[in-house]
């Protein structure tokens, strides 16, 4: 049942992932390139903004209203925000929770922000010294891997969380009966 429910979820997902894939295969064009008004400084121009034409249109890709995927890209930098999909109050603590979980551990993330860009759970900042180092198809596959198992993860520890509610709500009925 569950790796039914999983394949289910993952056709549904394609065509949203699909598109994020192709925007981030475009978007992940980045070339070094140094800041304009500091000498000898190299800042991600989609954070520091300093050079409006420095900057791509914001791509905003919606699976629905509460799901949907974010891509600022400039010259040498792009950042991906991700909203995670909150069905309900269960889902949105329980996305909340892990997504906490997370960004206190960016050390670990390469390319994960601490702090996510107003209105979404969660961001990544590829820079053009990331994809020196990294292969391009793999950090779009990092990235789409993670918002799969994301999604995954937080189906999971909701049906854990109601298994677990009905077992002690019947345990603690099983006195008056």
């Amino acid at each position: 049942d569950r790796v039914a429910r999983g394949t289910m979820s993952l056709t549904a997902h394609k065509p949203y992932l699909d598109a994020i894939r192709k925007t981030l295969t475009a978007a992940l064009c980045l070339e070094n390139f140094a800041c304009q008004l500091v000498e000898r400084h190299n800042k991600p121009e989609v954070e520091a903004r300093t050079s409006k034409e420095l900057l791509l249109n914001p791509v905003v890709i919606s699976r629905n209203e509460s799901e949907r995927t974010l891509v600022e890209g400039s010259v040498n930098s792009v950042r991906i925000s991700i909203k995670v999909k909150q069905a309900d109050d269960l889902e949105h603590l329980l996305a909340k929770k892990f997504v906490g979980f997370l960004t206190q551990r960016a050390d670990n993330f390469v390319v994960l922000r601490r702090k996510p860009v107003e209105g979404y759970d969660i961001s990544f900042l590829i820079t053009n010294s990331h994809m020196e180092r990294m292969y391009k198809h793999k950090v779009i596959d990092f990235v789409i891997q993670f918002m799969e198992e994301i999604d995954k993860e937080i189906s999971e520890q909701k049906l854990s969380v109601n298994t677990r509610g009905r077992i002690v709500a019947h345990e603690y009925l099983k006195q008056y009966i």
